[in-house]
Order: C-alpha cells, then sequence, then structure tokens
C-alpha cells in the first residue's frame, strides 16, 4: 500500500480512513495565518455513503486503498436492487444496492459492459464498493414533446425521455427517434448523435 502525504489527497483518489474505503470529494491546501498548512478533505464513505469533513496536518499521511475493477454485465433493476453477472460466465449472478451503485445506472442499458470497482483490505477480502460507466453514452430518445420550428435560434429546453427510462432537459429541437450523447456524471444533454 501507498501512503499519501497531506497535499496528494486530492479529488477522485480513494484512500483508507478509519478502516474504510473512502472517496475523496473536494481538497482544498491553506495556510491559517501563522500556522503550518491543513489539507481540508471532503470524505465520502464507500461502503455507508456519509459524507465526513475531515482535515490533515502537514505531517499526517492517508493510505491509499487497494482498488482493482472487473467487468460485468448488467441485467435488470429489481426493488432497491441491481443485478450484474460476470462477463464470462452468466451463471455468476450478484446484486448490489442501488444506493452502492449510485443515480448513474439509469444512463445504462440492459446488458452492457461496464466494470466494478472493488477493494481489497487488509485481510485479502474483496468487496465491491461501486461501479465505473462510461462519462459520455449514447442513447435514443423513446418520449419527448413535438419539435417546435425555430427552437434552435430560441433556446430553452424540453424534458426527454430516454430507452432507460431516465428523464433529462434536452434542447426544443432534439425528436423521438434520435440518438443523443448524455453526460452520465452529470446528467446533462451534451451533443445530437448522427
Amino acid at each position: 500500500m501507498s501512503m499519501l502525504e497531506y497535499n496528494e489527497i486530492k479529488e477522485h483518489k480513494i484512500i483508507v480512513w478509519d478502516g474504510m474505503p473512502h472517496e475523496v470529494l473536494s481538497s482544498h491546501v491553506f495556510r491559517k495565518q501563522q500556522r503550518k498548512p491543513v489539507n481540508a478533505t471532503k470524505l465520502k464513505n464507500l461502503i455507508t455513503g456519509r459524507v465526513a469533513e475531515i482535515s490533515f496536518g502537514s505531517s499526517e499521511k492517508a493510505e491509499e486503498a487497494d482498488i482493482t475493477t472487473r467487468p460485468v454485465k448488467f441485467l435488470y433493476k429489481n426493488k432497491g436492487e441491481i443485478w450484474f453477472c460476470d462477463v464470462k460466465d452468466p451463471s455468476n449472478r450478484f446484486t448490489l444496492k442501488e444506493e452502492i451503485v449510485g443515480d448513474r445506472m439509469r444512463f445504462v442499458k440492459t446488458n452492457s459492459e461496464i466494470e466494478t470497482i472493488i477493494y481489497t483490505n487488509d485481510d485479502d477480502e474483496e468487496q465491491v464498493i461501486g461501479v465505473k460507466i462510461p462519462i459520455k453514452v449514447e442513447l435514443e430518445v423513446t418520449d419527448a414533446p413535438p419539435a417546435i420550428k425555430g427552437a434552435s435560434v430560441t433556446g430553452g429546453n424540453k424534458v426527454a425521455t430516454l430507452e432507460t427510462g431516465a428523464t433529462i432537459n434536452v434542447p426544443l429541437f432534439i425528436n423521438i427517434g434520435e440518438k443523443i450523447r448524455i453526460n452520465s456524471e452529470t446528467g446533462e444533454y451534451v451533443e445530437r448523435v448522427n
């Protein structure tokens, strides 16, 4: 395990804090008057989902978490659980709670291949703590109000339903049956795909 200095604890790093993996949501290194520098961070516990504000002094270090990824196939959602299977062995199925996976799964089509994020603790026990979804995804619009002539000039948005069932704001000129690109992190429309 590598140890990170206080100023190396930055956004998107995954560290071990209190024996559990935490993702660094934000970090800000600053110095209060004549004191030593401090890194004020927001850490999200990847097992419980809780967010805590932790400050690391200049003499403190944090252990970088042992993280690996493994490809899986998304099968379906049912009652707050999301089902996956091994890519090579479809009979090897497992489930994750929706809280662990997060809101970004609404942009993943059934039978799509994604990666699970696996944390290995000091006892070599593996635990799935999340999924890795492409930042840009292409989906078809299945329902949207009719396009308005001249809408590309005036701007504005309307709500469209995608093939996964997710709803997002799209420009007024988008029609049913068109493919659009979406940023899965922000849930925002990026562009129309030809």
